[in-house]
């Protein structure tokens, strides 16, 4: 069995064009299918249009969270209800091209326990996205062990054993796209192009992206905390330096009144820099905090079971 696993927020205007393009794929497969569709709290029509496509189609299984807990809940609740023997998380914007899932089992029939899809051309999306990616990319493998391959997101093709291990993982703020390179296992990789979005709006505006990438680099890096340490090393041997000089220049040319502009300058730049530690260490404080608890990742308020189909 395949399971494709689909997270829903917002999507009402997609809904309908996306099981249009899916099923196209899917009545032409010999695997049998399942579709999980998590419905991650939306407020729009998308659970009816959900419900309307589960009684055309009978092998949809729909997941119904309690509140939007975010993709990253939604794409880990849509792996737990999935029982396929390989798994692939696909956005219902159509960005990316269900066309792909044959040249994923091919793959997977070759022995592959990963099947990666890369944007090799990314001009649907705007200059400063591409640029901040980009940038994202560079800065996250240079200071993390765990390398993210650069401009691969959630659409993959995934082992069962592969799921399975990304299930151990117990932590709550997740970023998934570390977790999946965490994991490792053989893969292989294909490269699409990536289309624009069939409908609706992007649910990930700058602030969301700028969250998300801290949140990769604080959840698999801790050098953002080492690197503290050599700044205030640095400044401590300047300071040093700076009151040597003060002192050897007193000694030689006598008391020098000190500028007003010159203390304001120096209080106010090391209480930056103590001000931006503290803040860092809040970043990796607040994150244990939330793991301490133990909240479920999310929690479900129904689920609307379909029928498999076997002979998709």
């Amino acid at each position: 069995m395949i399971s494709i696993v689909c997270p829903f927020y917002n999507e009402g205007e997609a809904a309908h064009s996306f099981f249009s393009e899916l099923m196209k794929v899917v009545d032409t497969l010999d695997e049998c299918v399942e579709i999980v569709c998590v419905n991650d709290g939306s407020v729009d029509s998308t659970l009816d249009e959900l419900l309307d496509a589960q009684k055309k189609y009978k092998n949809i299984r729909i997941v119904d969270l309690s509140r939007n807990f975010g993709k990253e809940a939604a794409l880990t609740a849509g792996l737990n209800y999935a029982t396929g023997d390989a798994v692939i998380p696909i956005d219902a914007d159509l960005q990316d091209p269900p066309e792909l899932i044959r040249e994923f089992i091919k793959h997977w029939r070759n022995g592959y326990e990963v099947v990666l899809a890369k944007r090799a051309d990314r001009s649907s999306d705007s200059h400063m996205k591409r640029l901040t990616a980009s940038l994202f990319y560079k800065v996250h493998n240079a200071i993390s062990d765990i390398k993210i391959p650069e401009n691969i997101g959630d659409f993959r093709l995934m082992d069962r054993k592969v799921v399975d291990a990304v299930k151990k993982l117990p932590e709550n703020r997740r970023f998934m796209k570390g977790l999946f390179a965490w994991v490792g296992f053989k893969s292989a990789t294909i490269e699409y192009v990536r289309k624009e979005r069939s409908a609706g709006e992007t649910k990930f505006n700058g602030w969301r992206l700028w969250n998300l990438a801290l949140e990769g680099i604080a959840s698999f890096s801790s050098i953002p905390l080492r690197i503290w340490t050599y700044v205030g090393l640095l400044i401590a041997v300047f300071s040093f330096i700076t009151g040597g000089y003060i002192i050897v220049r007193t000694l030689w040319m006598g008391v020098v009144t000190p500028g007003y502009a010159s203390i304001i300058v120096a209080i106010l730049f090391m209480s930056g820099i103590q001000l931006m530690g503290v803040g860092l260490l809040g970043e990796y404080i607040g994150r244990i905090y939330t793991e301490v608890k133990h909240r479920p990742i999310y929690l479900v308020r129904d689920v609307y079971e379909g029928t498999t189909n076997e002979s998709l």
